[in-house]
C-alpha cells in the first residue's frame, strides 16, 4: 500500500527517489559565464537573484531552508541562507547545519577509490573478482524485465573502471523494474534509508546486514546489462565501498574518516549523526501535492541509529561548509591549505571521463555528458547531486565551486534546481556587464 493524499496522489519509495534526483549537479556550472569578479563583494549584494530565489523559496513555505554555498580558490565560501532547521524551528540553517546529501557520498566514495588507484591497492581495468571472487562469473539478463533465470554468461569481468561509472550492469532498487526488482528487494538490496517512521509504500524488507552480505547476495543475481556496454544508475559506488575495504584493509568509513573527513577538516560529516549534533540536523520532507510533510524529522532521525549498511553511494549526512571543504581539495587538486589530502594525478583521472569505450548512453540521464569518480563530467565541471534536493559541483576552468543545500523529497517536487541555474545566470551576466 502507499500512503494516499485527498487528491489520490501517492508517496512510494521510488516517487521519493526519483530518477532527476541525481543527475543535476554539474550542468547548472556548466555553462555560466563566471570568474574571479564573482567574489569582489559581499554575498547579500553580490547575488541578488539567487538570493530573491531563495527568499521566495522559503517565504512561500515551498521548503524550511535553503542554504546556498558558493566559493572562489581558496578563498571560504560565501553563503546565502534562509529558514530554520524544520518547519517551526526556531534555530536559523547556515553553512553548519547538517543534511542528509545521499548520492552526494558517491563522489567522496569515488575519490576514495583513486587513493587506492593512486597507491597501486587497485588498478582502474582491474577485475573486482580479485578482491570480491562471487563476482567472477556474473550473468546477464536476456531482457532487463524477464525472468531472473533467463540468462546469459558475462562476456568480460566487471572491472574497478565499471563500478567508478555505473557501467558494472547492476540494477537499483529505485530505478530497476520487473523480477529484478523483487529479487533486490527480497534480498536487502536497497539503495539507502529514509525514516525511522513508518511509511506505507516503502519495501518492509530489512536491508541486508552489512556491506559484506550485501555484495555477496548481489553477486548470486544476474546483471541487467552486460559489464562496460551501457550506463545504468546503480548500487555499483556500494560494492566500490566493499573493494575499497578490501583493498585498504580499512573499513569504508574508517577509510573516509582517517583519508578525506580528517585531513579535509570535515568533522560533520557522518554515516550516523552522533547525538551531541542533532541540534544542527535539519528535518527532512515528503512533498505530497505541494504539501511538506515530515518523514524524517531531526529528533527521530534514522541517521541518529547505526546503519545496517555503509552506504558509500548514499549513506552520508553533511554539512554545506565540510562539503565545500571538499570540493576546495579537489579545486586545489589534492591540495587543501597548504596540505596534500591526496594527488593531482589522482584527483584530475577521477574528475575526468572515465566511461568505457563505446558505452552506450542512449536513452539514459547521462546522454551527451560524461562520467568521472561518481559524478558527472561536463565542460570543466565534476559534480552530482542528493535525492533530498542537494547538489555541489566545482567548476575547474574558473576555479569556482557550489552548493545548494534543502531538504524534501522527491526532488521534482519544485523545479529547484532550474531555478538555482537560472538566478546565478543572472547574476553573472550582470557582474559581466557591469
Amino acid at each position: 500500500m502507499a500512503l494516499r493524499h485527498f487528491d489520490g496522489t501517492t508517496i512510494t519509495r521510488r516517487s521519493l527517489f526519483r530518477a532527476s534526483a541525481y543527475m543535476a549537479a554539474g550542468g547548472a556550472m556548466a555553462a555560466l559565464p563566471m570568474g574571479q569578479v564573482a567574489f569582489a563583494r559581499d554575498s547579500a549584494s553580490l547575488w541578488p537573484k539567487l538570493a530573491d530565489m531563495v527568499k521566495t523559496y522559503v517565504d512561500r513555505q515551498r521548503v524550511a531552508n535553503i542554504v546556498v554555498s558558493m566559493g572562489h580558490g581558496k578563498a571560504a565560501p560565501q553563503a546565502i541562507a534562509r529558514g530554520g532547521l524544520g518547519y517551526g524551528s526556531a534555530v536559523p540553517a547556515g553553512l553548519d547545519s547538517l543534511y542528509r546529501i545521499y548520492s552526494m557520498t558517491k563522489p567522496i566514495t569515488g575519490m576514495a577509490a583513486m587513493m587506492c588507484i593512486e597507491e597501486g591497492l587497485l588498478s582502474i581495468d582491474q577485475p573486482i573478482a580479485d578482491f570480491l571472487p562471487a563476482f567472477a562469473k556474473m550473468n546477464v539478463l536476456k531482457s532487463s524485465q524477464g525472468p531472473i533465470n533467463d540468462t546469459v554468461p558475462a562476456k568480460r569481468p566487471i572491472t574497478v573502471r565499471h563500478l567508478l561509472t555505473h557501467t558494472a550492469g547492476f540494477g537499483y532498487d529505485i530505478i530497476t523494474k520487473g523480477p529484478l526488482l523483487d529479487a533486490y528487494l527480497a534480498n536487502g538490496l536497497s539503495g539507502g534509508q529514509v525514516s525511522r517512521l513508518p511509511i506505507p509504500g516503502f519495501p518492509s524488507a530489512k536491508p541486508a546486514p552489512g556491506l559484506a552480505a550485501f555484495t555477496d547476495r548481489l553477486a548470486k543475481l544476474p546483471l541487467i546489462a552486460q559489464p562496460g556496454t551501457k550506463w545504468s544508475y546503480s548500487v555499483s559506488i556500494d560494492v566500490l565501498g566493499r573493494v575499497i575495504e578490501k583493498a585498504s584493509g580499512q573499513k569504508l568509513d574508517a577509510f573516509l574518516k582517517t583519508r578525506i573527513f580528517d585531513p579535509c577538516g570535515m568533522d560533520s560529516t557522518y554515516f550516523q549523526v552522533p547525538r551531541s549534533e542533532v541540534s544542527r540536523l535539519t528535518d527532512n520532507y515528503g512533498i505530497l501535492a505541494g504539501v511538506p510533510l515530515p518523514i524524517d524529522p531531526a529528533a527521530a532521525s534514522i541517521y541518529t541509529l547505526s546503519p545496517p549498511i555503509i552506504w558509500g553511494g548514499s549513506g552520508l549526512v553533511s554539512s554545506p561548509r565540510d562539503y565545500d571543504r571538499f570540493l576546495a581539495m579537489l579545486l586545489g587538486y589534492g591540495m587543501l591549505d597548504g596540505k596534500r589530502v591526496m594527488g593531482e594525478a589522482a584527483v584530475r583521472m577521477g574528475t575526468a571521463n572515465l566511461l568505457p569505450e563505446g558505452v552506450s548512453l542512449a536513452g539514459t540521464w547521462l546522454q551527451g555528458q560524461q562520467f568521472g569518480a561518481g559524478g558527472r563530467v561536463h565542460n570543466g565541471t565534476f559534480g552530482w547531486g542528493g535525492a533530498a534536493a542537494t547538489l555541489a559541483a566545482v567548476d575547474f576552468r574558473n576555479g569556482l565551486r557550489a552548493g545548494l543545500f534543502t531538504q524534501f523529497m522527491p526532488d521534482n517536487s519544485y523545479p529547484l534546481r532550474a531555478d538555482f541555474e537560472a538566478a546565478v545566470r543572472q547574476d553573472m551576466e550582470a557582474m559581466q556587464n557591469g
